[in-house]
């Protein structure tokens, strides 16, 4: 019985909480003015590293370490001719000091439903920029690269417009952190991943910056949703920086740009 009270709620809430969602989608991917996105730094594991890294960001001259995503998103609308010049607006937000909740490890349904809801209540808390109100909100979490050399799945969530992003505190790695940003960015406004989940190979052709290309390989460039560039059948190369990534046609659909 309680298994059932438990169900019944979360529908209802979930029902509520889909309503709302449809409708910041709608307003979020008609493309009629600037999407407003404000990015949240966390210190991910509590090191003085990750800790000196986040207090830098406001700091000249890496408070100018996202307009790179501006630049990006600017530069593949003209190309996909899309009518408005800025799609996003980046602003830097507060320090987080809370950790999102963990996804879950099975794939239990009420237990995605539950995390859902407390990642959005989470985002919802968490949120204290002091402007106006976000479209989306992009939470990065920084760790030091020199006791961490892989990080957790980042993720993006198209209800809620929420993104979670592991990032390392590095200067260095700026650029490769914008792409995932980006990346991460796009899944809220409903782009689909194009890369083989088991291999992190880009699928073809809609994972391919330059899909009709001859010879196919190598690549120079990434498609954002694929990831990564692929220099060869088993060869694969993460982008340096957005001036490497660009947005193809099924991801600009996706995202309700009109491309011709």
């Amino acid at each position: 019985m309680f298994r059932k009270l438990r169900i019944a709620f979360l529908l209802l809430l979930l029902a509520f909480v889909a309503a709302n969602t449809w409708l910041s989608k709608l307003r979020s991917t008609d493309w009629d003015r600037s999407l407003w996105v404000v990015v949240y730094p966390i210190n991910g594991d509590g090191s003085a590293v990750s800790a000196a890294y986040v207090g830098a960001l406001r700091a000249p001259p890496m408070r100018e370490t996202f307009v790179d995503i501006e630049d990006f998103m600017t530069r593949e609308a003209g190309r996909h001719q899309l009518k408005l010049d800025q799609p996003v607006t980046i602003k830097l937000g507060p320090v987080v000091n809370d950790l999102p909740p963990k996804p879950p490890r099975n794939g239990d349904i009420l237990a995605v439903m539950w995390w859902s809801l407390q990642m959005r209540y989470w985002a919802f808390k968490s949120d204290t920029y002091d402007g106006p109100s976000p479209d989306i909100r992009m939470f990065v979490v920084y760790h030091d690269p020199a006791t961490h050399d892989r990080l957790s799945h980042s993720f993006g969530l198209e209800k809620g417009l929420i993104g979670v992003v592991n990032a390392f505190a590095s200067e260095k790695m700026a650029g490769p952190n914008n792409v995932v940003i980006a990346h991460e960015l796009l899944h809220t406004v409903g782009a689909t991943d194009k890369y083989d989940l088991s291999t992190n190979f880009p699928l073809y052709p809609d994972g391919y910056a330059e899909p009709q290309q001859q010879p196919r390989f190598p690549q120079s460039k990434a498609e954002i949703m694929g990831g990564r560039v692929p220099l060869s059948e088993q060869e694969l190369a993460m982008p340096r920086s957005l001036t490497q990534v660009v947005i193809g046609e099924k991801t600009a659909h996706e995202i309700n740009w009109r491309s011709n």
